[in-house]
């Protein structure tokens, strides 16, 4: 059965702009959510079109891409620093034009692991202990905390970009060089040997979290959007009262950061059973490999109505 969008509402939401693209090391996988989330919007039948933000093919800058688009809204879509992390929507804001997700403030926290971390732990959410990797940084000392293996990541990238796991110093130097190239503030955080998990939450309430299941180290952009081995599974082994925690847990985290609309929280287990915390997505992707479409159909919630509720929700 076709999902469409009622006369009234599709009145107030006016005209709507997808802005999608972008120019981060993540326009890959935008321009595919950007597709689909068009897609489903005008086969939703609202009156919508598509923006690439400064793409390869126009020479103007973003800044005067929106000036000149005749828009009453906007659904974004763009991943990584310049979309995902507040200066799309600040920029939005100054236009008075409304946007779908989370707000300035919460959108750069959340782009911001480090940041995300440091909240995390002051509202007494679990997430893995941590080291701030810099040049003048003991990497003995570093060691000595988190001990091996450990993953180093970049603090402002997505899509597991720039991410390493490590089992000696040698590879934790050529980790910390690799995320350097992408972000000057990097993380080292100790490994989680448990499961991996990840719950969509969806106008402030979590649907039904995804078992990641993945042959390669760990999931890394290639286990997200390219394999066909990586398996999500809805029967996560997980007693009722383990899944209302895991799922009350992302609740909390996504309230803790100010986030709202819709995003996902990625989620591990440690060694003893326990949910510790990775990040939150406030712009996750929307393609054929995504988790929270997925979450979504799960819960009963086709894609054209999903989009059309994410957007909806911006207009509050």
């Amino acid at each position: 059965m076709n999902y469409s969008i009622d006369t009234a509402l599709n009145e107030k939401l006016g005209k709507v702009a997808v802005i999608y693209g972008g120019n981060s090391s993540e326009r890959s996988v935008s321009l595919k959510s950007g597709a689909a989330v068009l897609s489903a919007l005008k086969r939703a039948g609202v009156n919508a079109f598509g923006i690439d933000l400064c793409g390869e093919q126009d020479d103007q800058k973003p800044i005067l891409q929106l000036e000149n688009a005749d828009f009453d809204r906007a659904f974004l879509i763009l991943h990584g620093p310049g979309g995902e992390d507040g200066t799309l929507q600040g920029v939005l804001e100054m236009m008075g034009k409304p946007y779908t997700g989370s707000g300035v403030a919460a959108s750069a926290i959340g782009m911001d692991k480090l940041r995300t971390k440091q909240l995390w732990i002051g509202s007494g959410i679990p997430t893995p202990p941590f080291a701030l990797l810099h040049e003048d940084a003991d990497l003995s000392e570093v060691e000595a905390q988190l001990g091996f293996p450990m993953i180093v990541k970049p603090a402002h990238e997505g899509s597991s970009i720039g991410m390493s796991k490590v089992l000696n110093t040698a590879e934790l130097q050529q980790a910390f060089a690799t995320a350097g190239e992408y972000d000057r503030c990097v993380l080292a955080e100790r490994w989680m040997s448990g499961d991996e998990y990840t719950v969509a939450v969806l106008s402030g309430n979590a649907l039904p979290p995804i078992k990641l299941v993945t042959d390669h180290e760990f999931y890394d952009f290639n286990a997200k959007y390219v394999s066909n081995s990586t398996q999500y599974r809805f029967d996560t082994g997980l007693s009722d009262e383990k899944v209302d925690e895991l799922k009350g847990l992302a609740e909390q985290a996504f309230l803790a950061l100010g986030c709202k609309g819709w995003g996902r929280v990625d989620v591990m287990q440690d060694e003893n059973g326990d949910f510790q915390l990775l990040e939150v997505n406030t712009a996750p992707g929307m393609t054929d490999h995504s988790l929270v479409p997925m979450a979504a159909a799960e819960a009963g919630i086709p894609f054209e109505q999903l989009v059309v509720e994410i957007l909806a929700e911006g207009m509050e």
